[in-house]
């Protein structure tokens, strides 16, 4: 695969690429949308991700070109705008975090190649800053750590894409480790690693291939919301992130929520980090029966409670729960369409593909497509 992507990039550049980086999706088992709320998450990189070819220019120009879309764009590095089309936002607001902490940058042609799933919810757009982020860092001398460009790529993210998104995503794909899922505290970021051990059971991701048009609007959206009952929390109870609470403490301060919906977001917030926990011990014993009911519970109550599945989500759920040999299905990233994460005993993979395929397309009348999750390594440079 990699002498094809080269030979395309000595098709728009004329010159062989002389480095190649790797950064991968990523699927988060079970936490969801409690990242931003200083939150215990349980994410893995995954095999797939974006591949970085690139070779060094003599001026000050950056030239961006994909093997996966046509758009191409190049920037001035000493006259960078505030904004870019399509996918170059995400390598821009790269340059940008690192310009902003005043890095010498030098020109680059680059291609990028991701055999991701273009809008699936598998974190494609933090492979693409994670992988800029590293392969600039390692060009240009900068000196930087593995967490120190997981938290620029986050800040590209935040400001100059204007998604206003929390550190998972980025943690993930920057530390990934192959087998092992990461047990990561979203507001220390202390982490740990957790074998993903499943015995006679694999991670099968689908792809509910509907446009996830709204999902940046309602991210934010529901960051608000969390800001907003985190402010009514702290008239009672001094705390940074709603995650520090436990179910019960917020049960005691039921009181203050004259929104039904504020209390709806902070009880998912607050139910799902408790998950969380019980989630990795779970993993930790090999108990799977109890992981695969946490991962139920988690998607009901991000259908319920946090309002972020919808009906094409749900059905995929539903459908692959009615299968004998299923633990447990729920969505997986932020929503709104996207993927699902299920544990499928082996022998029951081709069973689930063809009758989840056919019930859902049914109801839906999209074609979803499936993935046996192999678990990879974080961001790393593949040669030179």
């Amino acid at each position: 695969m990699l002498k094809e992507i080269n030979n395309k990039f000595i098709e728009i550049y004329g010159v062989e690429a002389s480095e190649v980086f790797f950064a991968p999706g990523r699927v988060n088992l079970i936490g969801e949308h409690i990242d931003y709320n200083g939150g215990l998450v349980l994410p893995c990189a995954l095999s797939c991700g974006t591949y970085m070819l690139v070779s060094e220019r003599d001026d000050d120009l950056v030239f961006f070109s994909s093997a996966n879309f046509d758009y191409k764009e190049y920037v001035d590095l000493k006259n960078l705008k505030d904004s870019y089309e399509e996918w170059v936002k995400y390598p821009v607001g790269v340059i940008s975090q690192l310009q902003k902490g005043g890095y010498e940058l030098k020109g680059l042609n680059v291609l990028f190649f991701g055999n991701i799933p273009n809008g699936a919810g598998l974190s494609s757009s933090a492979s693409i800053e994670v992988v800029t982020a590293y392969a600039l860092n390692e060009i240009n001398n900068c000196g930087l750590s593995k967490i120190d460009l997981v938290k620029l790529s986050q800040k590209a993210e935040n400001e100059y894409v204007g998604v206003n998104c929390g550190i998972m995503d980025q943690f993930a794909v920057g530390m990934g480790k192959k087998d092992n899922a990461l047990l990561l505290n979203c507001n220390t970021l202390d982490y740990k690693e957790v074998s993903t051990s499943l015995k006679d059971y694999k991670l099968v991701i689908s792809n509910t291939n509907k446009p996830r048009k709204l999902i940046d609007s309602k991210y934010n959206e529901r960051r608000k919301e969390c800001d907003d009952s985190l402010a009514l929390i702290s008239t009672r109870k001094t705390v940074q992130y709603l995650c520090e609470l436990s179910n019960i403490e917020l049960e005691d301060m039921r009181d203050l929520f004259d929104s039904d919906i504020l209390w709806k977001r902070t009880q998912h917030v607050v139910g799902e980090n408790e998950r969380v926990k019980l989630a990795a011990a779970a993993m930790i014993e090999g108990d799977l029966s109890k992981l695969g009911k946490l991962m139920n519970e988690s998607h009901d109550s991000l259908r319920d409670l946090y309002e972020v599945t919808g009906y094409e989500l749900d059905t995929l759920v539903d459908e692959s729960r009615k299968i004998d040999g299923v633990l447990g299905s729920r969505m997986t990233g932020a929503g709104f369409g996207g993927c699902t994460v299920s544990i499928v005993r082996e022998d029951k993979i081709d069973e689930f593909i063809s009758t989840v395929g056919i019930n859902y397309k049914k109801k839906t009348n999209l074609t979803p497509e499936f993935y046996v999750a192999e678990i990879g390594d974080g961001v790393h440079r593949i040669n030179g």
